[in-house]
């Protein structure tokens, strides 16, 4: 797997898969959006919808990718505790999706946003609690030193960008909440349970790179 064919892979990938929420309030959600209602199709987002963005980081390691996320810290309000990628609500002084990621890596982690090329993007994710989240793919630099922001990053860690396009490493599961089973994808890593909208956005770059996998 090269940068170029991360590239190529990127600019020719299959919209995402589109399961329209059903419920009292009509969503329009273009072919290539993805979301937590991809695996309940009964889920409604809240309304209105907020702009945001998460740099997906590959980190160009001699022995092949890796893939930069954090941990967030416990006293957060939203999804605290949980695996995640950098990035946050688009400010209105970002230019795009594009600054917006940059800007919040560099904020949360320390990342250098001039370690940071971005060659593309994932399917615009949906995520329960209201975000519309465009998940920016950026080749990084193995040169940083992250300085990550006590307020909201606990750690930061590297999940091989091989173990995720193993499809034995990505599992679809259950849990009953508030009466009703809602299932998401998970990705296991070591102590690592990665879960909800960063597995459903990892498992999206792993069905564009896949296929890639075994050309020549």
């Amino acid at each position: 797997m090269t940068p170029a064919r991360i590239r190529e892979a990127l600019m020719a990938r299959r919209p995402g898969v589109r399961r329209a929420p059903r419920g009292p309030v009509a969503i329009e959600l273009p072919d290539e959006t993805r979301g937590d209602h991809d695996l309940n199709p009964d889920m409604m987002p809240k309304l209105p919808l907020t702009a945001a963005a998460v740099l997906v980081p590959l980190v160009t390691r001699p022995e092949g990718f890796t893939i930069l996320l954090t941990q967030r810290t416990e006293q957060l309000a939203e999804h605290a505790g949980q695996v995640a990628f950098p990035g946050g609500r688009v400010d209105p002084e970002d230019a795009d999706a594009i600054a917006a990621a940059l800007r919040e890596a560099e904020e949360e982690i320390g990342l250098a946003r001039r370690l940071v090329e971005p060659i593309g993007r994932l399917d615009t994710y949906v995520t329960r609690t209201g975000y519309e989240v465009t998940p920016v793919v950026g080749l990084v630099e193995p040169l940083f030193h992250l300085h990550l922001n006590p307020l909201e990053v606990a750690d930061a860690f590297e999940l091989p960008l091989a173990y995720l396009l193993d499809a034995a490493n990505r599992r679809m599961e259950s849990r009953v909440y508030n009466g009703i089973e809602r299932h998401f994808w998970t990705v296991p890593w070591e102590n690592r349970y990665i879960w909800g909208a960063t597995a459903g956005m990892l498992v999206n770059l792993a069905e564009i790179l896949a296929p890639r996998t075994d050309a020549p």
